[in-house]
């Protein structure tokens, strides 16, 4: 028996489905929606493809296309080779007629149009003649025969005048006036004279009014003889300002007579997203599918298809492309064996991006301010070297570029377009590229300095405009010379932990940013391992001072700032810097001693750091050292005398130790210094409360409470002057809010406990005394109070066990005794 040989057509879309890699939940959306039929809620009746050039959209169209064609349907593809709507039905038409569906009726009125268009141009064309003639006639013998420019120009011009072409556009100044409106006479005067010149003038002006309702009755009657009809219209970008309401009405409204049949699927793929203004009526029959790179198991897959599976290679090519699709597709074809083997896609990706963008000046624009990697009006001034005359115009049309997008404080170019950008740039002229960014570096340090002359003079690294512009030229120093710079920007960089996990880690971008933009080995080592170790668990504190073991906030710049001690070379003032922040950084995370050890090296490294002192003395505070913490406070004061915060620290510490007067003096002095600070002004009033001064008191509270109203501290100090005034319905009620604002702080629970017993409600203080013991097993007055609670409650010996714990954490707790022998004494006469 002989074999049943397979079609050309077939052998090739085999290949094909073989060939294509990835997109599996693309394809699966799209099979999935031809199982569905239409009356389904879960039916899409259009698919809109968008993702920037080289992400694979015609390749997933093609593969759609073979999908649909699997499943019975009749396709149709079109791209930008059409000009208008009549040339998009042609082309539907068309390709209708090769799959034994033909469209009589629209074909015979395409043919119409397309006689009746020629006329309206000849007699243009007849009407502005002589001018045409000269342009010819100078173009020399051979040009005579074929239309000049001059001659199609002034044609366009006279379908403007009578509202055939949207503008007169560039034509305005190649046409005579004159000459335009003669032009227009001769067309009305030419079709005028028709018997049918209605309908003759209707498919010249309007086209689509005539010929959609046709294709529609059409594409009815062959959706009566197919399970689906899916419309493809690729490249939309460029044919969405023709054809996108068109397809809009057929889709959603009747204007046209009807609707497309229900069994036609319509999808649009191009980088850009739909209209939502226009759209949106349709959101639930609309689905949008955004494309981006492939995942690294997927171009793996592509490249293993070729062949290439050595890992330096594979590597190499995934660095390069970032995962472009066409790109790893190009490389792969290639069939690299070494990674010096694998070509630099650059000019190919670039030249994608800007296929449509001939203007010379917008090309250079474009690559230009590739270079910051944040733009603003400002920026896109320096970096492009525009006349102002130009700038907000071609900074207008760069912000409408399909990979230009949101960023923030201004826009940004996406990633996968802007690094083939930065390569070719660098490797295109090595001089040009530092010179360009050194002048960035200095436009960024020009603003910097200008904050910094403001009323509030000098670098703040507290202040994010100034971090900002600080940031950005240290990257463009890193990529101007990176070895030069990167001394100082790791100096910066511990400056940077000093604000926190989220600064430190825009340090650490900017790094492995600049080391990859400008290929810098250094600086993107750098900037992996910060942000590793920002990411990471941190270090194991290994003291347990934290209960429950949760996860320490600021573990990361702990261990970013141990890489940066231990790796960077810095200098001692630069260490002693980095010690300082790690010590606080430890202190947040409750790992005092450590923090204490972090800054006796500081200071050891820089006796001058007032910070150090500071930072000390609050570590001190912390583990009970209240006289050594003074002491520190002493010496910070020393050589910043004019630090409020130090002050106020200073005179809590004297609260705790019962100097008062001498509390009160550095308080007085903290609050003259920093009036804002709520801190100072609680602090005051606990004083004053000690000090049995309980209108003082009480207005230092209500001061710090209107600067910081969710202060829980305040209001548990304030509850105890209601407590002395015997105010004890305000005293619970601020009692209730401190605990509400702070869940977990166990001495607010244990006041709280403290208050309810007062007030004979026992059971409900038994329950803030669990609470706070949960939160802190070791708290000596918690257990003291619950162990009164449980006496009242008569349960003596759970009582005499609280009491005894509280005694072992406090040995000489003269309440805890008292209560303890009370209880004693009542057992002993439960016992008789």
């Amino acid at each position: 028996m002989a074999r049943a040989r397979s079609s050309t057509q077939q052998v090739i879309s085999e290949r094909s489905r073989r060939a294509f890699v990835g997109r599996d939940a693309e394809r699966a959306l799209f099979r999935a929606n031809l199982e569905h039929p239409p009356q389904d809620e879960r039916h899409t009746f259009l698919f809109h493809v968008h993702g920037n050039a080289g992400v694979g959209k015609t390749c997933l169209v093609r593969e759609w296309e073979r999908i649909a064609r699997e499943c019975g349907a009749l396709t149709v593809y079109v791209d930008e080779a059409v000009g208008s709507v009549p040339e998009a039905m042609a082309a539907i038409s068309d390709r209708c007629a090769r799959e034994g569906h033909r469209l009589k009726d629209l074909d015979r009125l395409l043919a119409a149009h397309r006689e009746r268009r020629h006329e309206a141009e000849t007699a243009v064309a007849a009407a502005l003649g002589p001018q045409a003639g000269r342009t010819a006639d100078a173009q020399g013998p051979d040009a005579a025969a074929q239309p000049s420019q001059l001659t199609l120009a002034a044609t366009r011009a006279g379908l403007v005048g009578l509202g055939l072409l949207p503008g007169v556009g560039a034509f305005a100044g190649a046409v005579d006036p004159v000459q335009l409106a003669q032009g227009a006479d001769r067309l009305r005067t030419s079709m005028g004279g028709r018997p049918r010149n209605q309908e003759d003038l209707r498919l010249v002006l309007a086209p689509e009014q005539v010929l959609t309702p046709v294709l529609l009755d059409g594409l009815a009657g062959t959706a009566a003889r197919v399970p689906w009809i899916v419309l493809f219209f690729d490249t939309y970008e460029r044919t969405a300002p023709f054809l996108d309401g068109w397809l809009h009405d057929m889709l959603g409204t009747d204007r046209h007579g009807g609707a497309l049949p229900d069994n036609v699927v319509v999808v649009t793929a191009g980088q850009r997203p739909l209209d939502t203004a226009r759209w949106s009526g349709l959101a639930d029959s609309v689905r949008d599918v955004p494309l981006g790179p492939f995942t690294e198991t997927e171009a793996r897959l592509l490249l293993a298809g070729r062949d290439v599976v050595a890992e330096p290679v594979v590597r190499e090519v995934l660095r390069l492309t970032g995962r472009l699709p066409v790109l790893v597709s190009t490389l792969a074809a290639n069939r690299p064996a070494a990674p010096d083997e694998v070509g630099d896609p650059s000019v190919t990706a670039v030249d994608r991006f800007l296929k449509w963008e001939r203007d010379p000046v917008r090309r250079a624009v474009v690559l230009a301010c590739a270079l910051p990697r944040r733009l603003d009006a400002d920026v896109f001034r320096a970096a492009s070297g525009c006349a102002d005359t130009e700038a907000d115009a071609l900074f207008a049309w760069l912000r409408e570029l399909p990979f230009v997008g949101d960023g923030g404080n201004g826009v940004r170019y996406h990633d996968v377009v802007r690094a083939p950008m930065l390569r070719l740039e660098r490797r295109r002229s090595p001089r040009g590229w530092t010179d360009r960014h050194t002048r960035l570096a200095g436009t960024f340090g020009r603003w910097r300095g200008e904050l910094e002359a403001g009323p509030d003079a000098g670098p703040s690294w507290a202040d994010e405009e100034w971090r900002e512009l600080r940031l950005a030229e240290s990257y463009h120093l890193l990529c101007a010379r990176p070895r030069a710079a990167l001394p100082g920007v790791l100096a910066d960089t511990v400056r940077a932990c000093d604000q926190g996990e989220a600064v430190a880690a825009r340090w650490a971008r900017a790094l492995a940013d600049a080391g990859e933009d400008a290929d810098a080995v250094d600086a993107a080592r750098w900037g992996r391992d910060l942000a590793e170790a920002l990411a990471g668990p941190g270090e194991p504190e290994g003291t347990g001072e934290a209960a429950g073991g949760e996860e320490r906030p600021d573990a990361g710049v702990v261990a970013a700032l141990g890489l940066l001690l231990n790796r960077a070379g810095l200098g001692p003032a630069e260490q002693a810097l980095a010690r300082t922040a790690r010590g606080a950084a430890l202190r947040r995370a409750g790992a005092h001693a450590r923090a204490l050890a972090e800054y006796d090296r500081a200071v050891a490294l820089d006796p001058g750091l007032a910070r150090a002192h500071r930072g000390r003395a609050l570590s001190r505070g912390e583990l009970g050292d209240y006289e050594g913490a003074v002491t520190d406070l002493d010496r910070a004061l020393a050589l910043a005398p004019d630090d409020g915060r130090a002050y106020a620290m200073r005179g809590e510490y004297r609260r705790i130790l019962h100097a008062y007067d001498a509390a009160v003096r550095d308080l007085d002095r903290g609050i003259a210094l920093d009036p804002a600070r709520a801190f100072a002004w609680a602090s005051r009033g606990a004083t004053r409360l000690g000090m049995g001064e309980l209108d003082e008191a009480l207005a230092d509270l209500d001061r710090a409470l209107e600067l910081s109203p969710e202060y829980g501290w305040a209001l548990a100090r304030r509850a105890r002057v209601w407590r002395a005034r015997g105010e004890h319905g305000r005293q619970l009620a601020d009692l209730d809010r401190a605990v509400r604002l702070q869940p977990d702080w166990a001495w607010g629970a244990c006041e709280r406990g403290d208050a309810l017993r007062v007030a004979g409600r026992h059971e409900e203080a038994l329950a803030d005394y669990d609470r706070a013991l949960a939160l802190d097993g070791a708290y000596a007055s918690a257990y003291a109070s619950r162990g009164a609670c449980l006496s009242a409650l008569g349960r003596h010996a759970e009582a005499l066990a609280d009491l005894d714990r509280a005694l072992e954490l406090r040995p000489g707790y003269a309440w805890a005794l008292e209560r303890r022998e009370a209880v004693r004494d009542r057992l002993a006469e439960d016992a008789r």
